[in-house]
């Protein structure tokens, strides 16, 4: 079979299969998640032994340490997938929720009713525990999903793909309404991303590359974010013990993830006193720190910073630091090279920090606070399918609810248009 019958036989079952999943019950979409949950534990070894092929043949490939760090599973992310099936199961059923409710004068009845979107397809690169957020967020919503993981995951996925089914098949679902593509030829993504017919919307999770790519060539509509150069500001008014501790967890908590900090801003006036502090610890934690002209004059080893470093995604442990006059050029310069992901402001001034929080065009603006937050487990969500930049639809961590969109409900008791 080619690839392009392939896909269709994907895209057709999606389709069947989403009017399934969109009338069950939640009870039975929880009792396949509890399950799914169940058979992730038990074939814990094996998803761990097929883990070790990916990661070998990643090294020996020439993975960098960004893509080896999200390729990896170990017991800590596998209780991670599991807790965030629980959470998930736990979190209320969004399906069939009425909002604004009203009555018109013809005497008709209005409401909105929240409903699943249908199929939708994934696309991401490395990180199987996106195998497991994907598919328990789409399921729980009522969505039928396709997803296509990286050719560097894929034993990784098909163990994990062998998991789902089980837990489908228990909860009485049909195994199509998760479907992990088998194979890793290229031509699967050029053909999801075309199938009009079959596939209600496309979220892509990946490096920007793939990201542009797939913004170029996709016909079908896009959830996405394309990069994630988050800033924080450190402000005249910063606390600066909070400061250095949110500072150093905004950075090196985990190098290779999409809210980590890639840009720090410290106001002039405390730049002298926190700033030597901040590159010693950085030092010890092997960041390479790249300034501008006057972080630079403050502390020697910090290397020149060129005018593509403002607007970097790093996800590696490299930090570019600007010192900026106060909180007007904070924002400016937030504005002017954000990717619109996350940004956090330190300050205990009230004004700074509610300008901050308006003025700021990102999908997650905080206040002291780690933009290591920006999380959809940490928003409580459960698992998270991805972060969206876009400002339609939905935006920030996507959850159930931006899985889903509403129609109109109108009752009527006869009334006919006059």
């Amino acid at each position: 079979m080619n690839i392009k019958t392939y896909m269709e036989t994907v895209g057709v079952a999606a389709l069947e299969s989403s009017r399934v999943i969109a009338r069950a019950t939640t009870e039975t979409k929880n009792k396949a998640l509890a399950s799914i949950a169940e058979h992730l534990n038990d074939e814990r070894q094996n998803l761990l032994s097929a883990n070790r092929v990916d990661m070998a043949k990643g090294l020996a490939n020439g993975l960098d340490c960004a893509l080896l760090d999200r390729l990896e599973l170990n017991d800590e992310r596998i209780d991670a997938m599991i807790e965030g099936l629980h959470q998930v199961a736990a979190l209320p059923d969004p399906v069939g929720e009425m909002t604004d409710l009203g009555v018109r004068p013809s005497g008709i009845r209005l409401a909105k009713m929240r409903t699943p979107i249908g199929v939708i397809g994934i696309i991401y690169e490395s990180r199987p525990n996106v195998t497991i957020d994907a598919a328990s967020l789409c399921l729980k919503s009522g969505n039928a999903t396709i997803l296509r993981g990286g050719s560097e995951a894929i034993h990784s996925n098909q163990a994990i793909a062998d998991c789902i089914r089980k837990g489908l098949d228990d909860a009485g679902l049909p195994p199509s309404v998760v479907q992990v593509i088998n194979t890793p030829d290229r031509e699967a993504v050029a053909e999801l991303i075309t199938m009009t017919d079959y596939v209600d919307v496309i979220i892509p999770r990946g490096g920007k590359g793939l990201i542009k790519r797939l913004i170029t060539d996709a016909q079908v509509p896009m959830i996405k974010h394309l990069d994630g150069n988050c800033h924080l500001y450190i402000d005249d008014h910063a606390d600066l013990k909070k400061a250095v501790d949110i500072a150093i967890n905004s950075k090196t908590h985990r190098y290779g993830v999409c809210n980590a900090m890639e840009s720090l801003l410290i106001a002039q006036s405390v730049a002298k006193k926190i700033l030597p502090e901040l590159s010693a610890l950085y030092a010890e934690k092997q960041v390479e720190l790249r300034g501008c002209e006057k972080a630079r004059a403050i502390v020697s080893t910090i290397n020149k910073a060129s005018e593509e470093d403002w607007g970097d995604e790093f996800l590696a442990p490299i930090l570019a630091i600007k010192i900026v006059d106060g909180i007007d050029e904070a924002i400016d310069h937030i504005n002017h090279y954000s990717s619109k992901h996350t940004e956090s402001i330190v300050t205990e001034n009230d004004e700074n920090s509610r300008r901050f929080l308006t003025e700021i065009d990102s999908s997650s603006v905080m206040l002291n606070v780690s933009t290591r937050f920006a999380d959809g487990f940490e928003y409580g969500l459960g698992a998270e399918i991805g972060i969206s930049t876009d400002k339609i639809h939905t935006r920030g961590p996507v959850g159930l609810e931006g899985l889903t969109c509403q129609k109109w409900v109108v009752y009527g008791d006869g009334q006919i248009r006059q």
